[in-house]
């Protein structure tokens, strides 16, 4: 459970998902217009470098030590490359399928996925066991994902 204090970032969250739902369609016009979907995938990241060097550069306070990043786990820096696979997927799908089915799919994907990670503590998440009401969450996702999908 999240503590109320807590809550404010609540709407910045649930703005990155706003802005994520239109990131898929935007990349598949970027793909539809530049029709290589590798080249319009090294479009978007091409743009994304540039922003955070920038970003960096200005909020360069705090630096990591030397003993954090020794002690990082080995696939920590993956999460970039993992996370791209998402955006060559809505590439590659979001014009077949749909922005709504996608995102159901990939959303409940990430949900149920997520669920289990909080409750075995998997990549460094600290625990939140799987209650009889996340078990109702993740059934009702299930069928909220087959009438967007079906209907």
């Amino acid at each position: 459970m999240t503590s109320t204090s807590a809550l404010w970032i609540f709407p910045l969250i649930a703005a990155g998902g706003v802005l994520q739902a239109m990131g898929g369609p935007m990349n598949n016009m970027l793909r539809v217009s530049l029709v290589n979907p590798w080249l319009a995938t090294l479009v978007s990241f091409g743009l994304i470098v540039p922003v955070f060097l920038v970003i960096a550069a200005v909020f360069i306070r705090p630096l990591p030590t030397s003993a954090a990043i020794a002690g990082m786990p080995w696939w920590a820096p993956l999460g970039g490359i993992v996370g791209s696979l998402a955006v060559v997927a809505g590439l590659l799908f979001i014009g077949t399928v749909g922005a709504g089915t996608y995102a159901a799919l990939t959303v409940s994907a990430n949900l149920l996925t997520s669920v289990l990670i909080d409750h075995f503590g998997w990549l460094g998440v600290a625990p939140h066991q799987i209650t009889p009401v996340r078990v109702i969450g993740a059934v009702l996702l299930v069928v909220g994902v087959i009438c967007i999908t079906v209907g």
